[in-house]
């Protein structure tokens, strides 16, 4: 295990200067901002106090053991005691446990946080820096009460935004679309989710700022996020783990918002795919929590670009089961959402047909408190910058595959899925 780092924690309340749903974004300074926000809550953060990176199989157990060590050596004075408060680490992992992206966990050196209209402020230091309650924890924000927006340059605009291509076309993407229908078809599995990609390549370096803003201004319904260059606006929250609850939202099914909602209800295709994302959440959690609950008939959740199904799934946790929200999101993850039934083969069948790495795309993104509650998403709706060049990205939508599919319905669909980064990239003179 990496080494374990001694931090001294503290959290004040103070009072956020501005309002809206990108209150805490604009907050961020350019460089590796964190970020995960809903509605105008949640928590941002930048800087750098720990870090760990894991991969393979074993990845999140190896960052959840090293948490639990760093949460365990913490000196911790936290004024405030909300979720988010106090120690927390920024946290994304690859969907795919052969994937090179593996997985990480970052603790930032200060974080701003807001829930139900009070606000904080964290410093995360490490204990030989000489940090105390009353000495450098505290000083970079001066024990205020208000934390201005103020104090950051604002992002610029990434200028002219081309797509230069991807893994495949959009051509060889429907013919793994038709291969995957066949061995649906065939009886090996009922359901598979095949991924495209995109890749843009912007006439300036992108500053993430740029669009986590106009994600969070235009799907505020959704969690925006950054972790590690992984930026995006995710409808779908994989696990909340607090106070010995848990809560996930599932969606699965998807129509074009300018389509007729009786195509997304009444379809045996769309409801079948759901049915087995839920069916999947609920087996997963089951082992965890003593008390399990979902809705019979999804509710429908309408975003500005598509129209999802939705279904919450509520449970109350068995005491000692699970340690953290990390380890209830290893156990969920991937879901039927964004792989398929039955898992393995459907794994199998992605890493046949799909022919790109999707990286931390599509797995668990979120945060981490020493507690062990937490948020974790699935990374949808996103885009991964590249760290060898500042002006490319890489954007991915997914499509769950059926027996009922048909590849020009599934292409259009992917589309529209790409529209969010596509547009909270384009170059505008300045933000509306």
């Amino acid at each position: 295990m990496p080494r374990v780092p001694e931090l001294v924690v503290r959290t004040l309340a103070v009072e956020l200067v501005g309002d809206g749903a990108s209150a805490l974004i604009d907050l961020l300074p350019g460089a590796a901002p964190l970020a995960w926000v809903r509605e105008g809550e949640g928590i941002v953060g930048w800087g750098e106090a720990a870090r760990i990176e894991a991969r393979g199989e074993t990845r999140f157990a190896d960052a959840e053991q090293w948490w639990v060590a760093v949460a365990a050596k913490a000196d911790v004075h936290d004024e405030v005691n909300l979720p988010g408060t106090g120690l927390a680490a920024f946290g994304s992992f690859s969907f795919d446990p052969e994937s090179a992206a593996g997985g990480v966990l970052i603790v930032p050196q200060m974080i701003v946080g807001r829930q139900g209209g009070r606000a904080w402020v964290t410093t995360i230091d490490a204990a030989e820096s000489g940090a105390s309650f009353t000495g450098n924890a505290g000083s970079r924000f001066g024990d205020s009460v208000r934390f201005a927006q103020n104090e950051v340059a604002a992002p610029s605009s990434p200028g002219a935004v081309t797509e230069t291509g991807g893994a495949i076309s959009a051509d060889r993407w429907q013919a793994a679309v038709r291969a995957a229908i066949e061995r649906i078809y065939s009886g090996a599995l009922d359901k598979v989710v095949l991924a495209r990609e995109v890749v843009v390549e912007a006439e300036r370096p992108i500053d993430s700022r740029w669009p986590l803003r106009r994600l969070a201004v235009e799907y505020p319904a959704t969690w925006t996020f950054s972790v590690d260059g992984l930026i995006g606006a995710t409808p779908e929250l994989l696990v909340r783990m607090e106070d010995g609850r848990a809560f996930s939202r599932v969606l699965a099914g998807t129509i074009r918002r300018d389509a007729a909602l009786a195509r997304l209800l009444e379809s045996p295709k769309e409801l079948q795919e759901h049915r087995l994302a839920v069916e999947s959440v609920t087996a997963a959690l089951a082992p965890f929590c003593a008390e399990l609950s979902a809705p019979e008939q999804p509710a429908v959740l309408s975003l500005p670009n598509v129209t999802h199904l939705a279904t919450d799934v509520t449970g109350t946790l068995r005491p000692g089961t699970a340690p953290t929200s990390l380890a209830l999101a290893a156990a969920l993850h991937p879901t039927a959402a964004v792989c398929g039934t039955p898992t393995l083969v459907a794994l199998g069948l992605i890493r046949e047909v799909e022919t790109l790495d999707r990286g931390r795309y599509a797995g668990p993104i979120g945060w981490l408190g020493a507690n062990g509650d937490g948020e974790w998403g699935i990374a949808l709706r996103c885009a991964q910058l590249d760290p060898a060049n500042p002006r490319r990205a890489r954007l991915y939508a997914g499509c769950g595959i059926m027996a009922a599919s048909d590849p020009d319905a599934e292409l259009t669909e992917s589309e529209a899925k790409l529209a969010p980064m596509r547009s909270a990239l384009a170059s505008i003179r300045e933000y509306r």
